[in-house]
């Protein structure tokens, strides 16, 4: 039998269409009124035992859950033998619908998944979030999933916590996809706890949706085992490094095809007048040096060649060949991976990026032990034995035609030595070895480094001249990057204070802490003043050493707090630059120091690399640069700016992920990429835009950190995207005419 919906003035009843229609079944239905948008309508409780197995069949008019703001609607639908019922989610917070059992809690020990057949009721894909609560309330599962619009699909859920990160990868497969004949979509991310012997209720929500939205719903029921999770990740990467369930245009399927393909993707070099290291030969030539510099003429800034003329950097990020992904104890998640013997040896390696200091790593799985270069074997079955020679001179050749000027980041030093197509490189100055650090609260690559420390003096120095080494005399060198991406503040509304708060915090040994605590007894002479001053309770100096001291945050009531941190930040942020930029000019006094390619960042250490570089670096990651750096507060510093990592992402080409700024697929890539480009170069502060990365990143992950995003200029054989490419190339013929 199936229900309709009937009623009037605002109340709405439940009531069996058909043959059955007893009082006795009425009573027992009509248990809660329903109202449109706010009220309750309890369509009877769960029977039967409380038992592992089939839940409920809510394609069945019979069955009994209990809905808040979701209404069933009258026609059902045939799902092969099976029947679907329509549930219609009304515009409100959270709509939902529950199944409980009928008295206690289910007990669902050896089950390890939860299958709920589904279909979308609307012409586009609905959300739909899925909770199973336990006995407390810090017992409870939740999962979120897309319902494309299209065929009914079965949606699993694995009974315990998990991630695409714990499979080595930052985002997981498309859903849903076919297996064994059925159409599965597996929830690859589930948060939270549950103990299985304490199941209280499955809950079926939409979030806060705007107009009803229509699911049609069939079996809810329990299954032993993880197979469908396993199955999600089985065989999803071919020998290539593509994605098995997937078709796109840049997609091989032989050597052959990939040699055509290659064969076919030629470029036809720029015919713009540029000076021998990309400069524009405009008549309003600048001094030669013969090295790069800045200058500022009528408001404008520039960098400028060795050869006097203008030149606005648009590079590109990490050109290598270097694309590997651990494939150590998953091997099953490969098909067609190359012996480890004879000419595919050199492609296999060992590593261990496991990094328990880094957010950026935490929940990674199968990070360490042998991985496969994938990009690498592609470029060997392209050009046997010579392919390093034969990539550099491709790769090249590409950018000039594409418009770059500039290798980024972490780009092959052996294309800096290559006498055509050559191009303005920058080096990475990265101070690593044993000192202090300190956490600000966002340490996502790791702690901040003390500067104070000794040690980190000996590392910077040991960092400049390793960076420098060979390169102090080449003219093509434009410049150094300090670091990357440090973690000058924490998180949230208070972040700006985080490395204040952490160096407070940290042991009494550390050297930062030492500084801090001498700045505030040189400011207050005694800890009493320092008492009143921050409105908390100091009896003596030494309390300040505490390993752990939980210092105040800033207030109006006590105004001296923000400025006493604020003198800190700038300090720090001033040891910092000075100490690196003294270490750089011992061994390199010609090129151009270009910042610390600031992820976050606060108002005083931005001033503080104003104050000893050449010009700032933003890894700013957002639709234009304008918002996500302040160009106008930075312009009062009187020193350039260079964009030095962005990018913008799909997943139609392959890996999963849509890198930090999505869009929805690859022609929105090329207009995005046009309107960040186009908005840097028409600001007077902006010197250069430098693009993050050159090839799409592994389907399984990058070793570092499981990154496996479709960010590249080309794919992981090599090959162009073209359609990406072509805007490329416009937007960078605009933005260089400047």
């Amino acid at each position: 039998m199936r229900y309709g919906v009937h009623g009037s003035g605002g109340k709405e009843w439940f009531k069996p269409i058909g043959a059955y229609s007893s009082d006795r079944f009425l009573k027992e239905m009509r248990v809660k009124r329903w109202q449109r948008f706010g009220g309750w309508m309890l369509a009877g409780v769960c029977a039967g035992p409380a038992l592992a197995g089939q839940l409920a069949d809510l394609g069945q008019a019979s069955a009994r859950v209990a809905l808040q703001q979701v209404q069933r609607g009258a026609h059902e639908v045939r799902d092969g033998a099976v029947t679907l019922q329509p549930f219609v989610f009304q515009p409100a917070a959270a709509p939902q619908l529950t199944i409980a059992p009928a008295q206690g809690a289910w007990d669902w020990s050896g089950q390890g998944e939860l299958r709920l057949r589904v279909q979308s009721g609307m012409d586009w894909a609905v959300t739909l979030r899925i909770d199973i609560d336990g006995g407390g309330k810090d017992q409870a599962l939740h999962a979120t999933v897309g319902i494309p619009a299209g065929p009914a699909q079965t949606v699993v859920v694995p009974l315990h916590a998990t991630s695409p990160r714990a499979q080595g990868m930052q985002v997981g497969p498309p859903m849903p996809y076919e297996s064994k004949g059925q159409r599965l979509l597996v929830a690859t991310v589930v948060e939270g706890q549950l103990d299985l012997r304490k199941v209280a209720a499955v809950r079926l929500s939409m979030p806060a949706p705007q107009a009803a939205q229509t699911l049609l719903f069939g079996k809810l029921e329990t299954a032993a085992g993880d197979a469908a999770l396993r199955d999600a990740y089985t065989a999803i990467v071919d020998g290539y490094g593509q994605y098995t369930r997937g078709t796109w245009p840049e997609r091989v399927d032989s050597d052959a095809a990939l040699r055509a393909a290659q064969s076919a993707a030629t470029e036809t070099p720029s015919n713009a007048k540029r000076d021998r290291y990309g400069g524009r030969m405009d008549p309003h030539a600048f001094k030669a040096t013969g090295w790069f510099h800045t200058e500022r003429r009528d408001g404008l800034w520039s960098l400028v060649t060795p050869e006097g003329h203008a030149f606005f950097s648009l590079g590109v990020n990490a050109v290598t060949t270097e694309q590997r992904s651990y494939v150590q104890g998953r091997e099953w998640m490969f098909v067609g991976l190359p012996p480890a013997s004879g000419a595919w040896q050199a492609f296999y390696g060992n590593g261990d990026n496991r990094s328990p200091d880094a957010q950026a790593a935490a929940g990674i799985g199968y990070n360490h032990g042998r991985w496969f270069d994938f990009y690498a074997a592609n470029l060997y079955r392209l050009d046997g034995a010579n392919w390093q020679q034969a990539w550099r001179a491709r790769t090249l050749a590409r950018l000039h035609a594409w418009g770059f000027n500039t290798l980024g980041n972490w780009s092959d030093e052996a294309l800096t030595r290559e006498r055509t197509n050559r191009l303005a490189y920058t080096r990475s100055i990265e101070v690593a070895g044993v000192f202090g650090n300190v956490s600000s609260g966002y340490d996502y690559w790791g702690r901040m480094p003390d500067p104070f420390d000794p040690r980190f003096a000996q590392a910077a120095e040991a960092a400049a001249v390793k960076a420098s080494k060979g390169v102090q005399d080449d003219p093509w060198l434009l410049g150094y990057f300090a670091d990357n991406e440090l973690p000058w503040a924490g998180i949230g509304p208070q972040g700006r204070w985080g490395l204040a708060l952490g160096t407070l915090r940290g042991e009494a040994r550390s050297d930062a802490k030492q500084a801090f605590i001498a700045a505030l007894k040189r400011k207050y002479g005694e800890p009493a003043k320092l008492a009143a001053a921050w409105g908390i309770e100091l009896a003596a100096w030494d309390a300040l050493s505490a390993a752990g001291y939980n210092a105040p945050l800033p207030s109006e009531a006590h105004p001296a707090i923000a400025a006493d941190y604020s003198a800190w930040l700038q300090q720090y942020a001033e040891q910092y630059f000075r100490v690196v930029s003294e270490a750089l000019h011992r061994h390199d006094p010609h090129h151009l120091f270009l910042g610390g390619r600031f992820a976050v960042n606060t108002p005083e250490a931005v001033a503080a690399c104003a104050r000893y570089c050449d010009a700032l670096s933003f890894n700013a990651y957002t639709d234009v640069p304008q918002h996500g750096v302040d160009l106008a507060a930075i312009a009062k510093l009187s020193k350039p700016v260079m964009l030095t990592e962005f990018h913008f992402g799909s997943d139609d080409r392959g890996p999963f992920g849509r890198g930090v700024v999505p869009v929805w697929n690859e022609a929105q890539r090329g207009e995005a990429y046009a309107r960040y480009v186009l908005a840097a170069a028409k600001d007077p502060n902006v010197v250069g835009a430098h693009w993050f990365e050159y090839t799409d990143q592994p389907v399984s992950g990058r070793t570092l950190d499981g990154e496996n995003s479709h960010v590249g200029l080309v794919g992981i054989t090599d090959l162009p995207f073209k359609s990406f490419v072509d805007a490329v190339r416009k937007a960078n013929g605009q933005a260089d005419a400047r």
